[in-house]
């Protein structure tokens, strides 16, 4: 199935777009809660194993450590230069896979491995290699050609050499920050970076064999103009990477105290950034990239584009990944995992993380155990997400109830999207237009019995 690309209207966005979830899971995960506890977490590992075909696993690894800020990060990171912080933190991520690996039946084979951060690579290439080592050690890991090992690294830390290094380890796939390339935009945000480092890490990439690269922008940043982020955008195509991310800057000073450090006089007006975001889609499909969804875009024939195209496209908490029919198993602060029918998420704090580990405990934080409702909307929202549309005749089928109900209900919420011709209803089918895939995120959110509350 082609997914077209998506047709750009400032005045659209502007009309419809609101503050919501990304739907990396449903429900989101301000709507987890604190009585999910580690007893939780193995009851859900336990009835995952017993699932008449064994699901394969994704496994996450969150590095949170930084040398310096950027003021716009709104991740769980550390600021920090010593180097002795990452070594202790090595030793409890392999005291946690050794709380959790056993609990996990033997034939469940890993096919994803991702290190986010943070900066995965604060830590240095033998400490990383010794943590996918005993991850080997304790989970058995897939050998065929799409199993994928990605890490994220930042282009100002790391060494050309150094990717080869990573590449003997087995990581396939890479992700690299850039955010924008305008000297006055990364004076802004207090992140440095010519873009002639980051060229060498692309570089390297393909020198070592690395299967796939992938390149992370920002829009709505300080100081960020048409002009300059054109520019950006023409440098990061004739890198060819194989996915770029276009995330929006979410200004919430509140939240995150180093965005204090960002003159909010400085940030593009609504229209500004909406118009960002237009260029953004512009350049990209005229330079041969596939919109995937939300923030993506993927080379035609990148695994991404393959899977939206076949129907197996799926979207967790790394984002769109191949891998539909998997749990997730997080290591490390606040680390989220999908086992089976429920969630869970580590503490975000790593004293307290640090402090459950040490005890022999899974440092589980909150989590959620998913009831039928929640099973049936998330397929819903999931396919929406990642495909669309969705057929809520078979929808209901595969879950055993009548999902139709659900598309009657949201017909009000739906009735403004639909008046603008973001989404068009076929009977039991409801398909966004390529008017409305800028907007899916909203489509979705008319199906979320938490969207009042969502964050």
């Amino acid at each position: 199935m082609r997914v077209p690309a998506p047709q750009f209207d400032p005045e659209i966005l502007a009309r419809h777009d609101r503050p919501g979830p990304r739907y990396t899971s449903y429900p989101a995960a301000p709507k987890f809660s604190e009585a999910f506890d580690e007893a939780a977490l193995f009851e859900a590992i336990e009835a995952s194993n017993e699932m008449p075909i064994p699901r394969a696993l994704s496994l996450y690894v969150h590095v949170p450590f930084c040398e310096s800020p950027c003021f716009y990060c709104g991740c769980n990171r550390v600021i920090t230069r010593d180097a002795a912080r990452g070594t202790r933190y090595v030793e409890r991520l392999e005291r946690e896979v050794d709380l959790v690996a056993p609990r996990f039946s033997a034939d469940r084979e890993v096919v994803q491995l991702h290190f986010g951060g943070g900066t995965p690579n604060f830590l240095p290439p033998e400490a990383l290699d010794r943590i996918v080592a005993h991850l080997r050690a304790r989970f058995p890991f897939a050998t065929g050609p799409h199993t994928d090992l990605s890490i994220e690294v930042d282009p100002r830390t790391v060494e050309p050499a150094t990717i080869g290094t990573l590449a003997a380890t087995g990581f396939n796939r890479i992700s690299l920050g850039v955010q924008d390339f305008n000297p006055a935009v990364q004076a802004a945000v207090n992140r440095h970076q010519s873009e002639a480092q980051t060229r060498g890490i692309v570089e390297a990439a393909r020198r070592f064999g690395l299967r796939s690269v992938n390149v992370d922008l920002i829009y709505g940043l300080p100081r960020q103009t048409r002009e300059g982020f054109a520019e950006t955008l023409d440098a990061v195509v004739a890198m060819r990477p194989d996915r770029i991310a276009v995330y929006a800057y979410a200004h919430f000073p509140s939240m995150f105290p180093a965005q204090r450090r960002i003159d909010p006089a400085e940030l593009p007006s609504p229209a500004a950034k909406i118009a960002l975001l237009g260029l953004a889609v512009e350049q990209l499909v005229a330079a041969g990239y596939v919109y995937i969804g939300m923030d993506h875009f993927a080379l035609p024939f990148d695994e991404l584009a393959v899977a939206q195209r076949e129907g197996d496209l799926h979207r967790n908490f790394m984002g769109y990944t191949t891998h539909a029919d998997t749990d997730l198993v997080g290591f490390g602060a606040s680390a989220i995992s999908r086992i089976g029918s429920a969630y869970a998420q580590n503490h975000r704090d790593i004293a307290a993380w640090s402090a459950a580990v040490d005890a022999g405990h899974l440092p589980v934080m909150r989590g959620l155990a998913l009831g039928d409702d929640d099973l049936l909307r998330g397929e819903l929202i999931q396919s929406l997400m990642c495909q669309g549309e969705i057929d809520f005749g078979t929808l209901g089928d595969r879950h055993g109830v009548d999902a139709r109900p659900l598309l009657e209900a949201a017909l009000p919420k739906l009735a403004p999207l639909a008046a603008d011709g973001l989404v068009e209803r076929e009977g039991a089918r409801l398909r966004v237009t390529p008017r409305g895939r800028l907007l899916v995120r909203v489509v979705a959110g008319c199906f979320d019995r938490y969207a009042a509350t969502a964050a």
